[in-house]
């Protein structure tokens, strides 16, 4: 199981950069745009990998780059196994990550949270 573990540990990082490649040079679709790997995960049985993106633009454009890669993918994959000599190359599914996004939201709370209120009736602060 462990060696199962390491297997897929060393795998995402290479699915990464091997994607990012790919999209860079050879994937011509217009949907996709300057979207950017931020993760893969592969399963512990090395049939899918989640690859997670960022995508630049409003919801409709994030979504078409999602549609974009969607379609692209068998060729991706087709490429992947052919670069990296992989006896059996993962399914692909492209999420947004919507890390950053949650992190921004968060950080605007707490400062909401952290700005000072003004001071209760009575209370001058002296």
């Amino acid at each position: 199981m462990a060696r199962e573990y390491s297997r897929t540990q060393r795998l995402g990082p290479l699915l990464k950069e091997e994607i990012a490649r790919l999209l860079q040079r050879e994937v011509k679709d217009a949907r996709i745009g300057m979207v950017t790997i931020t993760d893969v995960e592969v399963t512990s049985d090395l049939k899918q990998a989640t690859v997670y993106i960022q995508a630049p633009g409003d919801e409709s454009s994030k979504a078409e780059a999602i549609e974009g890669l969607a379609s692209a993918a068998g060729f991706i994959r087709s490429r992947i196994g052919r670069e990296l000599r992989i006896r059996r190359t993962p399914e692909l599914r492209f999420v947004l990550d919507r890390t950053q996004e949650r992190a921004a939201r968060i950080h605007e709370l707490l400062a909401e949270v952290a700005e000072p209120d003004e001071p209760p009736e009575g209370e001058d602060g002296s």
